[in-house]
């Protein structure tokens, strides 16, 4: 693994936003990315109880990470005992864990997110 997307990076791509930085945007659309199927849960919950908007559906937000060749990862046992040993810096579990997932594969976290970075795992934006 070298690059796990978080979720905003994900909807931002999507959408085109002018939010996904330039290196963002770059390693997007030029390294062999991830993205934690923990991500689609994330997006389904927001949507059900009326935080986040989205024109698709999370079946084609999927398919069009699948399109972009990101490879959608499941949550591994393993990455759950990591996020288990992590520090309770940051209290949102989707967050925590994608950051055992990079943890465990020895990936970079692409985020805008400032708590993340008070891990040890290594980010950019």
């Amino acid at each position: 693994m070298k690059y796990l997307l978080d979720t905003h990076v994900i909807l931002w791509m999507i959408y085109d936003s002018k939010q996904l930085s330039n290196m963002a945007r770059s390693i997007v659309k030029t390294e062999r990315c991830y993205v934690s199927e923990a991500t689609l849960w994330e997006i389904a919950i927001k949507v059900s109880i009326g935080k986040l908007k989205i024109k698709q559906s999370v079946q084609e937000i999927a398919e069009l990470c699948v399109q972009q060749q990101i490879e959608i990862i499941d949550i591994a046992p393993a990455y759950c005992d990591a996020m288990i040993r992590l520090p309770p810096i940051h209290h949102d579990p989707f967050d925590r864990i994608i950051i055992a997932t990079a943890q465990v594969n020895g990936g970079t976290i692409v985020t805008k997110d400032r708590i993340i970075p008070q891990y040890d795992v290594p980010t950019i934006w």
